[in-house]
């Protein structure tokens, strides 16, 4: 399973990226969702929002909720996460991964392997 992303950048507080990611195996990506986890400096990954190709069924982490948007095209096993209203908190390292839904929420190191990883991408929010 190969997922490629795409997006993200320098951008000032109070801006907006998109990031994308596309899952490159039509064999699971019905059955899983696909969405972003990122990791800041001095500090574990974090699950930040999530979206079933299948139905839409969508996750965001409280830090995010009412700022990103996150959607899908589900003929190009794509997703997409609009991202508004950044601030230096959301500077990360963004990984794009699919997996079951469910683990967006409860992510754990030891959840590793349940996911298929993408390429991190550089988010850096500052004047």
């Amino acid at each position: 399973v190969q997922l490629q992303a795409s997006g993200g950048g320098l951008v000032q507080p109070g801006g907006s990226l998109r990031l994308s990611c596309e899952v490159v195996s039509q064999s699971i990506v019905d059955h899983y969702a696909i969405g972003w986890f990122r990791q800041a400096p001095g500090k574990e990954r974090e699950g930040v929002a999530a979206i079933m190709v299948s139905d839409g069924k969508t996750y965001y982490s409280d830090s995010v909720k009412g700022r990103f948007t996150i959607s899908r095209d589900r003929a190009k096993h794509t997703a997409y996460l609009q991202m508004n209203n950044l601030s230096s908190d959301d500077t990360a390292i963004y990984y794009c991964a699919t997996g079951f839904l469910a683990g967006w929420q409860k992510y754990s190191p030891r959840y590793y392997n349940d996911f298929y990883w993408g390429q991190g991408t550089l988010v850096t929010v500052s004047s």
